[in-house]
């Protein structure tokens, strides 16, 4: 679970982490019947499982090796209000066990194999991973799909492992003051959206929550038609789909819950929030509502949404880029460091942040000022060429370098798959973000930087306990 903690940005995903290059974490399928997006019979193609559920295979023969996922369209954003962070301990609980495979013995038998496994929680999705030889990928879809349909354990072992979560909580969240800030900025941002709940739960929840309330998140949420298996490596597409049909395909189908509207109403007027927490330095956030992008075939809502993240990455999206620039160097410097993030897209409604720490002598009011500064010179002098090309040129290389990873072609495949995206989802993000124009990226600025979309969180620090020891790791923690 080494990505589920709560993100240190408003709305930057997961687990899994993406700031300005989230155009790279994107590659998928949505065909009900076998498609390649390229020609090559080397790029992924998805089928359709009898009870529902999706296979996702790309083949990648250069290193005898698989990677073998298993993709879960729930996360906290699924839960229901006292009940916050059921979601991310289900996912330490499908570790405890089945009838056939005792608890704890998931993880040693992939070990045996010569591989590695893990898993990660975020707002919008769930996932279980293994990393092993070729030859081992029958042995590990074989105790995948055990664990998802018959995952059991006891009472007693559900609130051992939920001790260790709360542990977790107060080692991520309650012992980092930003992380705090973050959680309290999110739950003052949104107000119907359920991504004001931090994933790893309100402590309040995770003090009040009972193995019955994982166990009805599991049957609610794990069944075939809300689960994706993705498979890339060392392998041959037919096999693996004959393997996914015996291991896979047994499992009973059942109907997926409907999922009710939960749409974010309309903001009126700035939000301001001061948070106090025990800290060396301060910190300044906006974060700014901001439209996601949904679909290749859609308007302008999703010609913004590219915009806005070719303009976070003009201001933070290299070295030396503007907010670093303008606030962290030079004579009337202001910032010991400077940020910025646009959430492309997701299951909930995106979020626009930059973030600053005030230098020694500078205050939060100074830095806020500074980062609005910024914006408001692309909006009113827009952007250069240069800035774009060199922003194009790191994106195009950063996306061959990714994928030379097999677990990142998994990880990809499996991400888009959570959002509906296509098979060539990946090629086609890149050459839409490519074709942005500067004019473009000087619109967006002059759109959706207003106050009405705006709230501004500052962390005053607070005096720091010298005595208190830091903490270690809880027992059984697989971050």
């Amino acid at each position: 679970m080494k990505h589920n903690a709560p993100t240190l940005r408003p709305r930057n995903l997961i687990l899994l982490g993406a700031a300005c290059l989230v155009w790279a974490t994107l590659t998928s399928a949505s065909a009900l019947a076998p498609t390649a997006f390229e020609s090559s019979s080397s790029q992924a193609q998805q089928f359709t499982l009898a009870n529902g559920m999706s296979l996702i295979v790309r083949p990648d023969w250069r290193a005898p090796t698989v990677v073998h996922m298993l993709w879960l369209r729930v996360g906290s954003m699924d839960e229901v209000d006292g009940t916050s962070g059921v979601a991310h301990v289900l996912e330490h609980m499908l570790f405890k066990g089945t009838p056939s495979v005792p608890a704890g013995e998931f993880s040693r038998r992939v070990a045996a194999l010569g591989g590695r496994d893990n898993a990660f929680t975020s707002h919008d999705y769930t996932g279980y991973y293994q990393q092993i030889p070729a030859a081992k990928l029958a042995d590990v879809m074989q105790l995948e799909a055990d664990r998802f349909a018959h995952n059991q354990w006891p009472d007693e072992e559900f609130k051992k492992e939920l001790e260790v979560v709360k542990e977790e909580r107060r080692m991520r969240t309650e012992d980092n003051p930003r992380a705090l800030m973050d959680e309290a900025l999110n739950a003052t941002v949104f107000v119907a959206s359920p991504y004001r709940r931090p994933i790893v739960g309100w402590m309040s929840d995770l003090e009040a929550l009972k193995p019955e309330d994982a166990r009805a998140f599991y049957q609610r949420w794990y069944v075939p038609a809300n689960a994706a298996v993705v498979v890339a490596g060392d392998v041959d597409v037919a096999e693996v789909r004959r393997l996914a049909e015996k291991y896979y395909g047994g499992i009973p189908s059942r109907a997926l819950p409907e999922r009710k509207p939960r749409v974010e109403p309309e903001q009126t007027g700035i939000k301001r929030m001061a948070f106090k927490a025990p800290a060396e330095q301060a910190m300044v956030t906006l974060a700014y509502k901001v439209p996601s992008f949904q679909s290749f075939e859609g308007g302008p809502d999703e010609a913004d949404a590219l915009a806005l993240t070719v303009l976070s990455a003009v201001l933070d999206g290299y070295s030396g880029a503007r907010l670093a620039r303008a606030l962290t160097q030079g004579p009337n410097r202001v910032a010991d460091s400077a940020g910025s993030d646009n959430g492309l897209w997701g299951r909930g409604p995106q979020l626009f942040t930059l973030s600053a720490v005030p230098a020694q002598g500078k205050t939060t009011e100074q830095v806020e000022a500074a980062l609005r500064e910024q914006v408001a010179r692309i909006a009113t002098e827009g952007v250069s060429e240069a800035e774009l090309n060199r922003v194009k040129t790191q994106w195009v290389a950063s996306a061959v370098y990714k994928l030379d990873s097999v677990f990142n072609q998994a990880r990809e495949l499996g991400a888009s798959w959570v959002q509906g995206q296509p098979l060539n989802a990946h090629e086609r993000l890149i050459e839409r973000l490519r074709s942005v124009t500067a004019e473009q990226v000087k619109a967006v600025a002059a759109k959706y930087f207003g106050d009405d979309q705006l709230t501004v969180a500052r962390l005053l620090p607070q005096p720091l306990n010298k005595e208190r020891k830091p903490r270690t790791a809880a027992a059984g923690a697989r971050h």
